[in-house]
């Protein structure tokens, strides 16, 4: 399957001059003529946000045209990009909306939302482990190649698709917010969804941090807890395994002393291991 050069950059690359709002904004289609992008990643939005958006909308109109493609079986148009601005600007009342029109296959046309959606940092983690997962099924996609379409690294999205593997209660906690990504990494933990179903309850009902998770997994994984470091760490310290874990996608913990110490990189799978071996010697 034949791919269009510019994905990987993101938005930009589609919509050459956006940055002059007139020239793009002068194509117009009516709302009703917009069918929703069925392979759309996001399942919910945040209601006080889109009210907020249609606000702005209904006070200065759709400011970032969509991103359509032709529909192949009617004259309608399929969105590719701004589900967001379209619910908003049917909900402020417009009956007209600006767009611009590319012609994508079904893969670029996911590819797209879920860089949308990533860029703005808009989906949930269980939403981008679908999305990554769908790009993974439907068009055989490795972990390398959807790390270069939407910009991550590829121990980011190994990191993410693990959390499909969470017990369905995890799933819900997480999409509800009551727990982070974190959390949800910490509960892989345990292999069985009962076991994760048990620390999930004690986290929630002690409203425990990540940190306080993980002691919790490795308890009840019969594992020993790491021996806390005497004296606490500097903010240079915390900063710089911040840095790193950014950098690799996966927890760093730094043990510095005033005769050296150690950096520890943890993984969760032989794959993660494999990934990390290949960015760092690369």
């Amino acid at each position: 399957m034949s791919r269009k050069a510019g994905l990987g950059r993101g938005l930009d690359a589609l919509i050459p001059g956006v940055e002059n709002v007139s020239e793009v904004g002068e194509y117009f289609v009516p709302i009703s003529k917009i069918k929703p992008n069925p392979l759309q990643p996001r399942s919910q939005m945040n209601e006080e946000e889109l009210k907020e958006l249609s606000a702005s909308i209904h006070e200065h109109g759709v400011l970032q045209p969509l991103i359509v493609t032709h529909d192949s079986t009617s004259d309608d148009f399929v969105l590719i990009a701004g589900e967001r601005r379209l619910q908003a600007a049917r909900m402020a009342g417009l009956d007209m909306v600006p767009v611009i029109t590319r012609e994508v296959s079904e893969q670029q046309r996911l590819e797209l939302a879920l860089i949308e959606n990533v860029q703005r940092a808009d989906l949930n983690a269980l939403e981008m482990a679908n999305a990554f997962q769908q790009l993974s099924d439907e068009f055989n996609l490795t972990q390398d190649e959807i790390a270069d379409q939407v910009g991550k690294n590829r121990v980011t999205v190994a990191n993410t698709l693990r959390l499909l593997k969470l017990s369905e209660s995890a799933k819900k906690a997480l999409i509800d917010g009551r727990i982070s990504e974190g959390h949800g990494r910490a509960l892989l933990g345990l292999a069985s969804s009962s076991a994760q179903n048990a620390a999930l309850q004690t986290i929630l009902s002690h409203d425990l941090n990540v940190r306080q998770a993980e002691a919790l997994v490795k308890k009840l994984s019969g594992l020993k807890p790491e021996k806390k470091n005497k004296e606490t760490k500097s903010a240079d310290l915390v900063e710089i395994e911040t840095q790193l874990r950014d950098k690799l996608g996966t927890k760093v913990t730094l043990n510095h002393t005033s005769r050296g110490g150690t950096l520890v990189i943890h993984y969760y799978s032989d794959e993660e291991l494999e990934a990390l071996v290949s960015q760092i010697l690369k």
